[in-house]
C-alpha cells in the first residue's frame, strides 16, 4: 500500500467536558475514496477540519506528506471579501495551477462567475464552494456534505465528475446513493473512536448492523458478570475485604465499561401527530396552468392524489417543484385550470428554508411559540425536554440559541414543528437535508406508518427510491409527467435522466465488417440475402414490439400496480426497458438497409 498522503494519529478532543473524539486514526492514500460516516454529533465535521488544518486537536498528530495539495469543502463557505463568485473561486487556487479551470468550473455548474456572492441562494452557494475546490485538481478533496441544496441534475454531474477525478475523496454526505457510487473505503466514528473497513458504503450497513449485533451478545455477558460480581460483594466482601480490593477495582472497571457502551447517543423518535382520515380523494388538479410574466411553471397538468398515497416531486432547482406543490394543494390558486381538494385534509408542511426562524430564539421558544414549557402535538401537550429528547436534543440545549445549532439540528427542529401539528397531509420540502443516515432511516419508518398521505420534494434519490409510489418530474416548458414507482423505477420508464442522458442500453448493433475486408462502393454492392431477408421482416418485427410497449406502458400507467405488485411492476419496466432497447436497434438497422436499397436502385 502507498504510503499515505494524510495521516491523522492518535486524534483527541473534548467539547463541553465531553470526550467528542478519543485516540482517532485517519489515514488517506493517493487515489482513495473514503467515506466518514456516524450520526449527528458524532464528531465528522470536527474530523474533517481537523483533517484540513483547521482545528487543532487537545492531542494527537496531524502529517501531510511535502508538496500533497488539499481542498476543503465546508458546509457553510465563507465568501467574505470576494465581489464575484470567479474572485472567490480565483482565490482557492495555488501558484501553478490552470487559471481557466476556474471560469471552467463555474460554468460547468451553471453560474457565470459574474454572481454577488452576498446574494447567492442555498444552491448556488454551494456550486460556488464546490467549483472553488475542484478547479485546482488537488490530491485530496475534503468534501462536508456536497450534496446538499443541488438538484438531482447537479448531483449526478458531480457523482460522474468526481468519479473521474484522480486524487483522493474523504466524503461525508447524508445521499446514500452518493456514497454507493463514490466510495471504496469507510470510517465509521462511534462513541469518539474511529473504526476503518476496506469496504464502500453499500456494503458498510450490513456490516454495521452484524458488529453491533455481536456487542449486544458481549453487552449481555457483561450485565451478567455484573451481577455475578455485586451478588458477591454483597455476600462475600465483609469477611474478606483486605484481599479482594483488586476484585473491587474490577467490578468498578466493568460498570465503566458499560456507561461508556451506554453512552452512545439514543435513537430519534420521530412521530407525526395524526389528524382525522381525510375523504379518499385528497386533492385533484384538472389541466392546471401558472406562469410567472412569460415563464410557464405548469402548463396543463392533470393529476388526482388519493389517500395513502406518496408522492415525489423530483426536478432541477428553479423547475417550478415548490409552486407544483402549493397549486396542488390549493396554497396558490392556478392561472388556468381547477383544482379541488378532498374532504377534511388538514395539511402540515415543512418548508425548505430553514433560517426563516428568528435566529435569536431558543430551541425551547422555537417549539413552544415562545408560551411556558409545553409543546402542542396533536391534540394534547408534551413537555418541551420530552419532546426534544425525541428529536436527539438534550435537556441542556433547551436555551441554545438557534444561530448556533448545526444544519442537521436546524433540519430536526423544523421536523419537530411540522410534525407536531395534527395532519392527514404531509408536505415535506428536502426533509432530508443535514440529517444523519440513522435519522433518515427513522424518518422513513415514520413515513411509512403514517396514515395519511405524503407529498415529498427531494433530490435523495435513495430516499425517494424508499418512500414514494409515483414520481413527477418536470419535462420543460411547463410539462410535468407522472411516473409510477420511485426514482430508479422513473428512470427505466422514461429511458434518461433528468439531464436527457440516455439511462437505458439499446441491444447492441451486429457486428461492422472488418476494417481489413476491401471497400465496396454502394455502386458495386449487392444486398445479400440475409439483408434482403431483414428488410422484409424487420417492419413487423417493429409492429409487434411497438405494441408490446403499448401494452406494457398501459399496464405501468395503473397507479395501483405498484402498491399490490411491486415485483410486477419491477418487471414489466424491465421488459419496458428491453422491448424500447430492441426497437430502437431495429428501427435503426432497418433505416440502413432503406437508405443502402435506395442507392442500390439509382445506381
Amino acid at each position: 500500500m502507498p504510503p499515505p498522503l494524510l495521516q491523522l494519529s492518535d486524534i483527541a478532543l473534548t467539547f463541553g467536558g465531553h470526550p467528542l473524539l478519543d485516540g482517532v486514526e485517519l489515514s488517506v492514500s493517493a487515489g482513495e475514496r473514503v467515506c466518514l460516516v456516524g450520526r449527528n454529533g458524532s464528531g465528522k465535521s470536527t474530523l474533517l477540519k481537523i483533517a484540513a488544518g483547521l482545528i487543532e486537536p487537545d492531542r494527537g498528530e496531524r502529517f501531510v506528506q511535502p508538496g500533497a495539495s488539499i481542498r476543503y469543502l465546508p458546509q457553510e463557505p465563507d465568501f467574505a471579501g470576494h465581489a464575484t463568485t470567479l474572485a472567490y473561486v480565483e482565490a482557492g487556487l495555488g501558484a501553478s495551477d490552470d487559471a481557466h479551470q476556474a471560469r471552467y468550473m463555474l460554468q460547468q455548474l451553471g453560474l457565470t462567475g459574474e454572481e454577488d456572492p452576498a446574494h447567492l441562494s442555498g444552491g448556488e452557494a454551494r456550486r460556488a464552494a464546490l467549483a472553488r475546490v475542484l478547479a485546482p485538481q488537488p490530491d485530496i478533496l475534503l468534501l462536508d456534505e456536497p450534496t446538499n441544496h443541488l438538484d438531482l441534475t447537479t448531483i449526478e454531474w458531480l457523482e460522474s465528475t468526481l468519479a473521474a477525478q484522480r486524487g483522493a475523496l474523504v466524503i461525508i454526505s447524508h445521499d446514500r446513493r452518493f456514497l454507493e457510487t463514490l466510495s471504496r473505503v469507510t470510517v465509521w466514528l462511534d462513541r469518539g473512536h474511529a473504526r476503518r473497513v476496506d469496504i464502500g458504503f453499500k456494503e458498510f450497513e450490513a456490516w454495521r448492523d452484524q458488529q453491533l449485533a455481536e456487542e449486544e451478545v458481549q453487552q449481555h455477558k457483561l450485565d451478567r458478570k455484573i451481577v455475578r460480581e455485586e451478588h458477591w460483594v454483597r455476600y462475600g466482601v465483609t469477611a474478606r475485604r483486605k484481599r479482594n480490593v483488586r476484585r473491587m477495582a474490577e467490578l468498578g472497571a466493568l460498570r465503566q465499561q458499560r456507561r461508556e457502551h451506554r453512552r452512545v447517543t439514543g435513537k430519534a423518535v420521530i412521530e407525526a401527530a395524526q389528524g382525522e382520515k381525510s375523504g379518499a380523494l385528497v386533492a385533484e388538479a384538472k389541466a392546471v396552468s401558472k406562469a410567472y410574466g412569460e415563464r410557464p411553471i405548469v402548463d396543463q397538468f392533470s393529476t388526482r392524489v388519493m389517500r395513502g398515497d406518496r408522492i415525489g416531486i423530483v426536478g432541477p432547482n428553479g423547475s417550478g417543484k415548490t409552486t407544483l406543490v402549493s397549486v396542488l394543494t390549493g396554497v396558490q390558486p392556478p392561472d388556468g385550470g381547477e383544482v379541488r381538494l378532498g374532504a377534511n385534509v388538514a395539511m402540515a408542511s415543512l418548508e425548505q428554508d430553514r433560517d426563516s426562524l428568528d435566529p435569536n430564539w431558543t430551541l425551547a421558544e422555537a417549539l413552544t411559540g415562545g408560551r411556558g414549557d409545553q409543546v402542542a402535538v396533536g391534540n394534547g401537550h408534551k413537555h418541551v425536554v420530552g419532546y426534544m429528547k425525541d428529536f436527539l436534543f438534550q435537556p441542556e440545549q433547551a436555551r441554545t440559541p438557534l444561530r448556533v445549532l448545526s444544519g442537521g439540528e436546524r433540519g430536526r427542529l423544523m421536523l419537530a414543528r411540522a410534525l407536531a401539528k395534527p395532519s392527514n397531509l404531509l408536505v415535506l420540502d428536502e426533509p432530508t437535508n443535514d440529517l444523519d443516515l440513522e435519522t433518515l432511516d427513522v424518518l422513513e419508518e415514520m413515513l411509512s406508518e403514517y396514515a395519511g398521505t405524503v407529498i415529498l420534494i427531494s433530490h435523495d434519490r435513495d430516499f425517494l427510491d424508499r418512500v414514494v409510489h409515483a414520481v413527477i418530474v418536470p419535462e420543460g416548458s411547463g410539462k410535468w409527467a407522472e411516473y409510477a414507482g420511485g426514482y430508479s423505477d422513473m428512470l427505466t420508464q422514461r429511458g434518461s435522466d433528468l439531464s436527457g442522458r440516455r439511462t437505458t442500453k439499446p441491444a447492441p448493433k451486429e457486428k461492422a465488417p472488418s476494417s481489413e475486408a476491401p471497400a465496396v462502393s454502394a455502386a458495386k454492392r449487392k444486398l445479400s440475402f440475409k439483408d434482403k431477408h431483414a428488410l422484409e421482416t424487420l417492419p413487423k418485427q417493429m409492429a409487434t414490439l411497438h405494441d408490446e410497449a403499448k401494452k406494457l406502458n398501459a399496464a405501468l400507467a395503473d397507479p395501483g400496480l405498484y402498491g399490490r405488485d411491486a415485483k410486477a411492476f419491477a418487471d414489466t419496466s424491465a421488459r419496458l426497458a428491453a422491448v424500447q432497447g430492441e426497437l430502437a436497434a431495429a428501427e435503426e438497422r432497418w433505416l440502413e438497409l432503406e437508405i443502402l436499397r435506395e442507392e442500390l436502385d439509382r445506381a
